[in-house]
């Protein structure tokens, strides 16, 4: 702002006396702001005639009427510049008194310098009015700022397919016949029978759990007692027929296993003394092993079969013997203690 109007406006005022040189030289400055003014007005006048108007959304009902709950294709198209950034409603926006099932999304369509965008919106109502509207707007993004572009409301019609007077109130019918109704699964019953007989089960078990325990242990030792003399008679017949040391170890190897697992120890590793030991010097296993060691180590192989024979027999009934130690020591648990085991003597 300009605070000294002899500079401003081109004049000189002296002090004390205004002479006609003076009133000109004001008269003149005035006049060159005034027409300055009159310069820019058409400017502003034409900047503002010539802003282009936005473009505006279209939106309409591809049906004219629609039923309650029946679903209705809404159109919605604009058409703008094609450097300008449109987003369309989602699924999120207010389509009320309408309700949101589903849309379909078309490409942009760019065609002399004009883009089209299109979408159609499925829709269904659940409201009673006789004519309902619809008015969805578009977001145009310019830079930073956001505008929401209006629709003009799109209407439809509903259709009634109740009568809207009624003479008399329908006639009802009673009907007593009974219809067939499918069983379903009684899931609560099932589940209380359920835990009622793990309830009982665990009972048992915690009641019962020793017995149960040696029972199971017994039949183990059963079976595997089975398989032992089995698998013992089969390599003493390989022996037999081939005469072959092989055979004769597998057969005290065997034996041993079988001991360790009956007995609940290791003599798989033990030599023969530290056996004879262990059994506390039992007449059958000193003589069947110290026959076996001569045969095996020693290399004294006879062609009589009465020495190897007899080892064979004396390590089974040794085994049969301790079988049944133990078998009895488990039926006999709850009256006496269970102590070290000692071998049967030899008949």
């Amino acid at each position: 702002m300009c605070l000294n109007w002899s500079i401003c406006f081109g004049g000189v005022i002296s002090v004390g006396a205004v002479g006609s040189r003076s009133l000109v030289g004001w008269w003149r400055g005035a006049a060159l702001v005034f027409s300055a003014a009159l310069a820019l007005l058409p400017g502003l006048a034409t900047g503002q005639a010539s802003a282009p108007d936005q473009p505006v959304p279209t939106g309409r009902f591809l049906q004219r009427a629609t039923l309650v709950g029946e679903v209705i294709d809404f159109e919605l198209t604009y058409q703008h510049t094609p450097d300008l950034e449109v987003i369309f409603p989602d699924s999120a926006a207010d389509f009320a008194p309408f309700e949101y099932v589903g849309r379909r999304y078309y490409p942009t369509r760019t065609r002399q310098g004009r883009s089209l965008d299109r979408a159609v919106y499925q829709l269904r109502t659940f409201a009673l009015d006789s004519v309902q509207q619809l008015a969805l707007p578009v977001t145009v993004l310019s830079g930073l700022d956001t505008l929401l572009v209006p629709t003009a409301p799109a209407q439809v019609r509903l259709r009634r397919t109740a009568p809207l007077e009624v003479a008399a109130p329908p006639v009802l019918r009673q009907n007593l016949r009974l219809l067939p109704v499918e069983p379903q699964f009684n899931y609560p019953y099932w589940l209380a029978g359920t835990a009622l007989l793990l309830a009982v089960a665990g009972g048992v078990v915690l009641g019962f759990r020793r017995g149960l325990r040696q029972r199971y242990r017994r039949y183990r030792l059963r079976k595997n007692h089975a398989y032992f003399l089995a698998q013992y008679a089969r390599h003493v017949e390989r022996f037999t027929l081939s005469r072959s040391l092989t055979n004769m170890e597998r057969a005290i190897t065997l034996w041993k296993n079988y001991l360790s697992t009956l007995e609940d120890n290791n003599i798989t590793s033990l030599t023969t003394r530290e056996i004879v030991a262990h059994y506390q010097n039992d007449a059958d296993v000193s003589l069947a092993l110290r026959l076996a060691d001569r045969v095996i180590y020693g290399n004294q192989f006879s062609e009589d079969e009465t020495e190897t024979d007899l080892a064979f027999e004396l390590l089974r009934r040794f085994a049969e013997r301790q079988y049944t130690h133990v078998m009895h020591q488990l039926g006999a648990l709850h009256s006496t203690p269970s102590g070290p085991r000692r071998p049967t003597p030899a008949a």
